[in-house]
Protein backbone atom coordinates (compact mmCIF):
# COMPACT_ATOMS: atom_id res chain seq x y z
CA UNK A 1 0.00 0.00 0.00
CA UNK A 2 1.31 3.21 -1.09
CA UNK A 3 1.75 5.09 2.47
CA UNK A 4 1.90 8.89 0.79
CA UNK A 5 -1.63 8.03 0.59
CA UNK A 6 -2.07 8.10 4.17
CA UNK A 7 0.34 11.06 5.08
CA UNK A 8 -1.61 12.71 8.18
CA UNK A 9 -0.58 16.75 8.35
CA UNK A 10 2.08 17.35 11.19
CA UNK A 11 -0.06 20.56 11.54
CA UNK A 12 -3.09 18.53 12.88
CA UNK A 13 -4.17 17.99 16.17
CA UNK A 14 -5.48 14.36 16.59
CA UNK A 15 -8.42 15.56 17.58
CA UNK A 16 -8.91 16.85 13.90
CA UNK A 17 -7.98 14.04 12.37
CA UNK A 18 -10.85 12.15 10.58
CA UNK A 19 -11.23 8.64 13.08
CA UNK A 20 -10.26 6.14 9.92
CA UNK A 21 -7.05 8.22 9.55
CA UNK A 22 -5.76 8.11 13.26
CA UNK A 23 -2.48 6.01 13.60
CA UNK A 24 -4.40 3.99 16.08
CA UNK A 25 -7.39 2.72 13.52
CA UNK A 26 -5.11 2.70 11.20
CA UNK A 27 -3.19 0.11 12.73
CA UNK A 28 -6.05 -2.15 13.62
CA UNK A 29 -7.21 -1.94 10.15
CA UNK A 30 -4.10 -2.30 7.87
CA UNK A 31 -1.45 -3.43 10.50
CA UNK A 32 1.62 -1.66 11.85
CA UNK A 33 3.18 -2.22 8.43
CA UNK A 34 0.75 0.69 6.82
CA UNK A 35 2.36 3.03 9.41
CA UNK A 36 4.97 5.89 9.10
CA UNK A 37 7.72 5.94 11.53
CA UNK A 38 6.19 9.36 12.99
CA UNK A 39 3.07 7.24 13.83
CA UNK A 40 4.44 4.46 15.15
CA UNK A 41 5.83 7.10 17.36
CA UNK A 42 3.06 8.86 18.34
CA UNK A 43 1.51 5.32 19.43
CA UNK A 44 3.86 5.08 21.70
CA UNK A 45 3.87 8.16 23.09
CA UNK A 46 -0.03 8.81 23.55
CA UNK A 47 -0.10 12.32 23.78
CA UNK A 48 1.35 15.63 22.71
CA UNK A 49 0.87 18.79 24.54
CA UNK A 50 -1.20 22.13 24.65
CA UNK A 51 1.04 23.48 22.09
CA UNK A 52 1.55 20.69 19.58
CA UNK A 53 -0.04 17.13 18.38
CA UNK A 54 1.47 13.58 19.39
CA UNK A 55 2.13 13.77 15.77
CA UNK A 56 4.16 16.76 15.77
CA UNK A 57 5.96 15.46 18.77
CA UNK A 58 7.07 12.44 17.34
CA UNK A 59 8.07 14.25 13.89
CA UNK A 60 9.94 16.50 15.50
CA UNK A 61 11.87 13.51 17.89
CA UNK A 62 12.56 12.33 14.45
CA UNK A 63 14.11 15.24 13.31
CA UNK A 64 16.37 15.40 16.26
CA UNK A 65 17.70 12.33 16.17
CA UNK A 66 17.81 11.31 12.17
CA UNK A 67 15.18 9.10 11.99
CA UNK A 68 15.29 5.90 13.87
CA UNK A 69 19.13 5.73 13.39
CA UNK A 70 20.52 7.80 16.10
CA UNK A 71 16.88 7.35 18.76
CA UNK A 72 17.76 3.22 18.94
CA UNK A 73 21.10 4.06 20.70
CA UNK A 74 19.74 7.35 22.62
CA UNK A 75 20.16 7.77 26.40
CA UNK A 76 17.11 8.72 28.39
CA UNK A 77 18.45 11.94 29.07
CA UNK A 78 19.19 12.39 25.08
CA UNK A 79 15.33 11.83 24.70
CA UNK A 80 14.54 14.12 27.54
CA UNK A 81 16.17 16.59 26.36
CA UNK A 82 13.75 17.05 23.53
CA UNK A 83 11.10 19.83 24.39
CA UNK A 84 7.85 17.91 25.02
CA UNK A 85 9.16 14.39 26.22
CA UNK A 86 9.73 13.70 30.36
CA UNK A 87 11.13 11.10 31.85
CA UNK A 88 7.73 8.67 31.09
CA UNK A 89 7.47 9.12 27.50
CA UNK A 90 11.58 8.47 27.40
CA UNK A 91 11.64 5.40 29.27
CA UNK A 92 8.42 4.08 26.93
CA UNK A 93 10.82 4.44 23.91
CA UNK A 94 13.62 2.76 25.12
CA UNK A 95 11.44 0.03 26.43
CA UNK A 96 9.96 -0.33 23.12
CA UNK A 97 13.35 0.10 21.43
CA UNK A 98 14.89 -2.59 23.53
CA UNK A 99 12.12 -5.29 23.17
CA UNK A 100 12.91 -5.00 19.55
CA UNK A 101 16.50 -5.74 20.28
CA UNK A 102 15.84 -8.57 21.51
CA UNK A 103 13.51 -9.93 19.33
CA UNK A 104 16.34 -9.51 16.76
CA UNK A 105 18.63 -11.11 18.74
CA UNK A 106 16.27 -14.27 19.48
CA UNK A 107 18.53 -17.05 18.28
CA UNK A 108 16.48 -19.59 16.43
CA UNK A 109 18.97 -22.29 15.85
CA UNK A 110 19.00 -22.83 19.71
CA UNK A 111 15.63 -24.07 19.44
CA UNK A 112 15.22 -27.78 20.39
CA UNK A 113 14.61 -30.49 17.58
CA UNK A 114 11.95 -32.96 17.30
CA UNK A 115 13.45 -35.93 15.09
CA UNK A 116 11.61 -38.77 17.05
CA UNK A 117 9.18 -39.78 19.80
CA UNK A 118 12.07 -40.57 21.61
CA UNK A 119 12.95 -37.00 21.45
CA UNK A 120 9.50 -35.36 22.42
CA UNK A 121 9.22 -37.63 25.72
CA UNK A 122 12.25 -36.62 26.85
CA UNK A 123 11.55 -33.04 26.08
CA UNK A 124 8.41 -32.97 27.99
CA UNK A 125 8.75 -36.15 30.31
CA UNK A 126 10.04 -34.24 33.82
CA UNK A 127 7.52 -31.87 33.43
CA UNK A 128 4.80 -34.27 32.66
CA UNK A 129 5.21 -37.62 34.31
CA UNK A 130 4.01 -35.70 38.18
CA UNK A 131 1.11 -34.31 37.27
CA UNK A 132 -2.39 -34.82 39.71
CA UNK A 133 -4.44 -34.22 35.95
CA UNK A 134 -4.52 -35.10 32.75
CA UNK A 135 -2.72 -32.33 30.61
CA UNK A 136 -3.15 -32.29 26.74
CA UNK A 137 -0.19 -30.70 25.48
CA UNK A 138 1.05 -29.37 22.11
CA UNK A 139 4.36 -28.61 20.50
CA UNK A 140 4.60 -26.39 17.55
CA UNK A 141 7.19 -27.06 15.30
CA UNK A 142 8.84 -25.00 12.21
CA UNK A 143 9.90 -26.37 8.73
CA UNK A 144 13.17 -28.12 10.89
CA UNK A 145 10.81 -29.74 13.62
CA UNK A 146 12.42 -27.21 16.10
CA UNK A 147 9.73 -26.61 18.65
CA UNK A 148 8.59 -22.48 18.35
CA UNK A 149 6.08 -22.94 21.21
CA UNK A 150 4.71 -25.17 23.63
CA UNK A 151 1.47 -24.79 25.19
CA UNK A 152 -1.23 -26.84 27.76
CA UNK A 153 -4.65 -26.81 25.76
CA UNK A 154 -6.62 -28.94 28.66
CA UNK A 155 -6.56 -30.40 31.69
CA UNK A 156 -8.75 -32.86 32.34
CA UNK A 157 -9.55 -36.64 31.06
CA UNK A 158 -9.22 -36.99 27.81
CA UNK A 159 -12.76 -37.46 25.27
CA UNK A 160 -13.20 -35.61 21.88
CA UNK A 161 -15.70 -33.25 23.36
CA UNK A 162 -13.04 -31.59 25.40
CA UNK A 163 -9.94 -31.83 23.40
CA UNK A 164 -11.67 -29.97 20.55
CA UNK A 165 -9.08 -29.65 17.24
CA UNK A 166 -10.27 -25.69 17.10
CA UNK A 167 -8.46 -24.89 19.68
CA UNK A 168 -5.38 -26.87 18.69
CA UNK A 169 -5.10 -25.88 15.06
CA UNK A 170 -6.12 -22.30 15.97
CA UNK A 171 -2.85 -21.94 18.03
CA UNK A 172 -0.76 -23.74 15.10
CA UNK A 173 -2.07 -20.54 12.66
CA UNK A 174 -1.00 -18.06 15.28
CA UNK A 175 2.45 -19.27 15.38
CA UNK A 176 2.52 -20.36 11.35
CA UNK A 177 3.54 -23.95 12.62
CA UNK A 178 4.29 -26.61 10.22
CA UNK A 179 3.50 -29.70 12.18
CA UNK A 180 2.49 -30.22 15.77
CA UNK A 181 3.17 -33.10 18.29
CA UNK A 182 0.86 -33.75 20.65
CA UNK A 183 1.22 -35.16 24.19
CA UNK A 184 -0.75 -36.12 27.54
CA UNK A 185 -0.02 -37.53 30.37
CA UNK A 186 -1.87 -40.89 32.43
CA UNK A 187 -1.44 -39.72 36.23
CA UNK A 188 -1.64 -43.15 37.01
CA UNK A 189 1.96 -43.75 35.40
CA UNK A 190 0.48 -46.31 32.69
CA UNK A 191 0.91 -45.10 28.99
CA UNK A 192 -0.84 -47.53 27.62
CA UNK A 193 -3.75 -45.66 24.77
CA UNK A 194 -6.89 -45.72 25.77
CA UNK A 195 -10.08 -46.13 23.13
CA UNK A 196 -10.95 -42.39 23.76
CA UNK A 197 -6.82 -41.73 23.69
CA UNK A 198 -6.65 -43.20 20.40
CA UNK A 199 -10.14 -41.81 18.88
CA UNK A 200 -8.92 -38.14 19.67
CA UNK A 201 -5.88 -38.97 18.28
CA UNK A 202 -7.49 -39.96 14.84
CA UNK A 203 -9.68 -36.91 14.69
CA UNK A 204 -6.92 -34.21 14.91
CA UNK A 205 -4.66 -36.12 12.20
CA UNK A 206 -7.56 -36.05 9.78
CA UNK A 207 -8.47 -32.14 10.50
CA UNK A 208 -4.52 -31.93 10.43
CA UNK A 209 -4.37 -33.16 6.46
CA UNK A 210 -7.60 -30.97 5.98
CA UNK A 211 -5.84 -27.97 7.21
CA UNK A 212 -2.68 -28.77 5.85
CA UNK A 213 -0.75 -28.83 9.27
CA UNK A 214 0.65 -32.46 9.89
CA UNK A 215 0.48 -34.01 13.44
CA UNK A 216 3.37 -35.72 13.69
CA UNK A 217 2.77 -37.95 16.75
CA UNK A 218 0.66 -37.97 20.14
CA UNK A 219 2.40 -39.28 22.98
CA UNK A 220 0.83 -40.61 26.53
CA UNK A 221 3.73 -39.82 29.12
CA UNK A 222 3.81 -42.16 32.20
CA UNK A 223 6.29 -43.04 35.27
CA UNK A 224 9.67 -42.49 32.93
CA UNK A 225 8.30 -44.37 30.17
CA UNK A 226 5.88 -43.11 27.13
CA UNK A 227 4.07 -44.60 24.29
CA UNK A 228 3.96 -43.42 20.99
CA UNK A 229 0.34 -43.85 19.24
CA UNK A 230 2.42 -43.46 15.93
CA UNK A 231 4.54 -46.17 16.39
CA UNK A 232 1.67 -47.99 17.64
CA UNK A 233 0.42 -47.51 13.93
CA UNK A 234 -2.52 -44.63 14.59
CA UNK A 235 -1.38 -42.35 13.11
Amino acid sequence: MNQEKHVISQSMMIRDVPPHDRPRERMIASGPSSLSNHELLAILLRTGSKEESVLQLSNRILNEFDGLRLLKDASIEEITAVKGIGSAKAIQLKAAIEIGRRIERLKYEDRFMIRSPEDAANYMMEEMRFLSQEHFVALYLNTKNQVMHKQTLFIGSLNASIVHPREVFKEAFRRSAASIVCLHNHPSGDPAPSREDIDVTKRLVECGKILGIDVLDHLIIGEKKYVSLKEKGYL
